[in-house]
């Protein structure tokens, strides 16, 4: 309209008086038609956007991204600063690249208990199906018949972890500061036995640093059951069952012997399967998360803390850990025996 306006042979306020007029709220300013009049009388005759001398070239070419990808097929830890200076692109270049083009994310390792193969990975589904249908996918009542124990170390010491050392902090206040101070080397091992309705026993290893057949035949397993035929007055070990993984002491024939001399029903388990046992997957980490930051002075006194900690959970926690259990057990099936977690 401004360039019709020229070309009719108005001046500049005739121009800004009919567009103010015909445009109250939006017509351009008068200094705005002063700058198109000045290019149209130095022979300007276009009114689309002219080149721009050294304005940059968009780098984003299907090129580049080949290139990009080529660089991270290459190194999966390279970063935006090395992919910037090897192809000498903007961060926002990068950017668009890695996350719009390639559609790429950047995610930390899982760490895994064990490279599975085959053969492991169907032995993990052949186990939880068959638990599962033992067990009527945990619904069975049979579960509360369930005693399942490990082995496992306890310090007198073990730092907190950086979210248990978060605290609130007032804007006038310094930040926080904490000394590194690392795990105490005093330790002791204990073996814990736990079932659905809660806490059975925890025996502590005395005098020697391995668990042995002898050990575990002749000091731990007597204590638990004694435990269990107070808790089972009536039918003391009818019907129990005793889950265990595959440590040498567990499954050595002095072990079995004794099992069956005790009429003690054996649930196998699947090697390399940390995430389907409820000690490992919720007993240890539990109760260990609740001792970091607190020193004992004795290794003694941080198992008698360990056992307190372990008879305050609920029985609905127990609970749910057992369902959680079979739970595992149908996601292990889903997977196909890999393992489940943060899938």
């Amino acid at each position: 309209m401004i360039f019709y306006d020229f070309r009719s042979g108005l001046d500049v306020h005739q121009c800004f008086e009919r567009l103010t007029e015909a445009f109250p709220d939006s017509a351009p300013s008068l200094a705005t038609i002063s700058y198109w009049f000045r290019e149209f009388r130095r022979g300007r005759d276009s009114l689309e956007d002219g080149s721009r001398p050294g304005r940059p070239e968009d780098v984003v070419t299907d090129e580049m991204v080949d290139r990009v990808k080529t660089l991270i097929t290459k190194d999966r830890h390279c970063t935006y600063v090395e992919i910037q200076r090897t192809l000498n692109v903007s961060s926002a270049s990068v950017h668009k690249i890695l996350h719009e083009k390639l559609e790429v994310r950047k995610l930390t390792s899982r760490w895994i208990p064990h490279l599975l193969n085959a053969e492991q990975k169907q032995a993990r589904v052949d186990w939880c199906r068959d638990m599962l249908r033992r067990f009527e996918n945990g619904t069975s009542r049979a579960v509360s018949n369930i005693i399942t124990g490990d082995e496992t170390w306890i310090s007198s010491y073990e730092p907190e972890t950086k979210r248990q050392s978060q605290v609130w902090v007032f804007p006038d206040e310094e930040c926080p500061t904490k000394v590194v101070r690392g795990r105490s080397t005093k330790k002791k091992m204990v073996a814990t036995f736990v079932r659905r309705s809660g806490h059975v026993a925890t025996i502590a290893l005395e005098d020697q640093r391995t668990v042995t057949a002898e050990w575990y035949t002749g000091t731990c397993l007597p204590v638990v059951f004694e435990k269990l035929r107070e808790q089972r007055p009536r039918t003391g070990l009818s019907g129990l069952f005793l889950h265990q993984d595959n440590a040498s002491s567990h499954t050595a024939r002095q072990t079995s012997t004794f099992l069956e001399q005790q009429s003690m029903r054996v649930l196998p388990h699947p090697p390399y399967s940390p995430d389907l046992a409820p000690c490992d997957f919720f007993v240890f980490p539990k109760v260990k998360y609740a001792l970091r930051g607190k020193r004992f002075d004795t290794p003694e006194d941080a198992v008698d803390a360990y056992r307190d900690v372990l008879d305050g959970v609920t029985p609905s926690e127990w609970c749910s850990c057992f369902e959680k259990w079979f739970e595992r057990m149908r996601m292990c099936v889903q997977s196909h025996g890999v393992y489940f977690e943060k899938i």
